[in-house]
């Protein structure tokens, strides 16, 4: 839905700097389309930091009215709040921003589309989590491909598998290798323009949905399958699904740096690396029933510590689990990369 010459507003008010925002991060990092502003009134006046926004003078203002004055059409949510459901304080800003003519981008799971009808011609509403039509039930056939299927996977939500999974393959494609990717949440999809929205999509045909979409990259060497939640989180139900309907040859697992306990299930502690690895490629195989992938890297998100913090995190995993460990951004994706083709 969003055209090359949209100019974003990505609303995160309260969000700026805390995990919630994942949404808005996602977009500032990765999106294509020019980022007029943030629209947080708790930190309007200043600008972002490089680690959330690379170019760093994305500039924060208090109001959807200041949004539109810096040139914004399209005001996007980018918040990620648990259970998918919009504040009803949301709703004031939303509606200023419909009745200034800007186009409205939702990847929550509450329907815009249906309280603002009729909208004149240009002006659109982008209901993210829609489940598309005529969706199979997954029948393992992903498992029958000849390339490499890289699988993001999670010590908990938030921890940066679709950050990840996007370097990976920025890198594949800067290297020349015939890539593809998978989005499968409203971020990756915002990014991508292409995907599926997989926490909307009926349990029953989940799977198919991850297969028909890893089935349309049969050409290509290299598909990455961004990844969703975590086996470890009570709230998370998609990890069966990616593992039966991509039938992953590889995986990454992705950790935040120094997080011990899960993030909004704070008594759920954080078990050993290697064991959640065996954990992950033990369902994937099924008992032998399916191909065993291999987890051959750990992505870590050293964001939130000092850059000695992050070094001394990495070395400690990297010998806990046997695998090498880098952080995606201070490090750079080559290496995980390396991993995945070895």
């Amino acid at each position: 839905m969003i055209k090359p010459h949209d100019r974003l507003a990505i609303y995160m008010e309260g969000a700026v700097g805390d995990p919630s925002g994942k949404m808005g991060y996602g977009v500032l990092r990765y999106s294509r389309n020019e980022i007029a502003c943030v629209i947080d009134s708790h930190t309007a006046g200043g600008t972002l930091p490089t680690h959330l926004s690379p170019s760093g003078d994305v500039p924060i203002v208090s109001s959807v009215s200041k949004a539109k004055a810096l040139g914004a059409t399209v005001f996007v949510l980018g918040l990620a709040v648990s259970g998918g459901a919009i504040p009803d304080e949301w709703y004031g800003p939303i509606g200023e921003a419909v009745a200034g003519g800007m186009s409205i981008v939702n990847g929550l799971h509450d329907k815009l589309g249906p309280r603002y009808p009729g909208l004149p011609d240009g002006q659109w509403i982008w209901d993210i989590r829609q489940e598309p039509a005529g969706l199979p039930v997954a029948s393992a056939a992903a498992g029958k491909l000849a390339n490499r299927r890289l699988l993001l996977i999670g010590t908990d939500m938030a921890v940066g598998k679709m950050t990840a999974g996007l370097e990976i393959y920025a890198q594949a494609v800067a290297q020349g290798v015939s890539t593809g990717f998978v989005a499968t949440g409203q971020i990756g999809m915002t990014i991508t323009g292409a995907g599926v929205p997989l926490d909307a999509i009926r349990v029953d045909f989940a799977g198919g949905s991850i297969e028909r979409e890893v089935l349309s990259h049969a050409d290509k060497q290299l598909v990455i399958i961004e990844g969703q939640g975590s086996l470890l989180h009570p709230g998370s139900t998609a990890n069966l699904p990616l593992l039966r309907g991509s039938m992953p040859t590889h995986l990454v697992l992705c950790c935040v740096a120094g997080q011990e306990t899960l993030y909004r299930a704070p008594e759920i502690r954080i078990p050993s690396l290697d064991k959640l690895v065996r954990l992950n490629e033990d369902l994937a195989e099924a008992c032998g029933v399916y191909g065993r992938p291999k987890c051959v890297a750990i992505a870590v998100n050293g964001s939130h510590v000092s850059s000695a913090e992050a070094a001394e995190y990495k070395r400690r995993v990297s010998g806990e689990t046997g695998l090498p460990a880098f952080d995606p951004i201070a490090d750079g994706a080559a290496g995980l990369l390396a991993a995945v083709m070895a």
